[in-house]
């Protein structure tokens, strides 16, 4: 059984920093793509980055880019999503999620229809 669970998350004010851990673990496929979606009170469900497997390829939405990094310890099951310059507009029910397939599909942020598995969210608050 696969499962995700997804750490990290809490309250920080504008401009800091937070990591966010997603452990994994029971998977019995090789290719797959791993990232982090997030939905805002009152707002869509939408994907912020991911990995692939496949070959270590990286996606961000367009509203995190540089200032988010995705990483992956396969040693430890664990992807790590370093969020810095945090914004109050970054507040959501950070999640945890698998698609089996080992490409990105892009745009990625929309692809959360395409998701195999996900884990419970992780509370990120940023204060103005």
């Amino acid at each position: 059984e696969v499962q995700l669970q997804a750490f990290g998350g809490g309250l920080v004010q504008a401009g800091g920093s937070l990591r966010l851990s997603c452990v994994a673990s029971g998977f019995t496929f090789d290719d797959y793509v791993i990232g982090w979606f997030r939905q805002a009170p009152g707002k869509q469900r939408e994907g912020v980055s991911c990995i692939s497997s496949t070959d270590g390829r990286t996606y961000y939405v367009d509203s995190v880019k540089g200032r988010f990094t995705i990483s992956s310890d396969d040693a430890k099951n664990t992807v790590y999503l370093q969020m810095n310059s945090l914004k109050p507009e970054d507040t959501a029910v950070y999640y945890c999620a698998v698609d089996r397939g080992g490409s990105i599909v892009t745009p990625w942020e929309f692809y959360d229809y395409g998701m195999d598995y996900w884990g419970k969210g992780t509370q990120v608050t940023v204060s103005s």
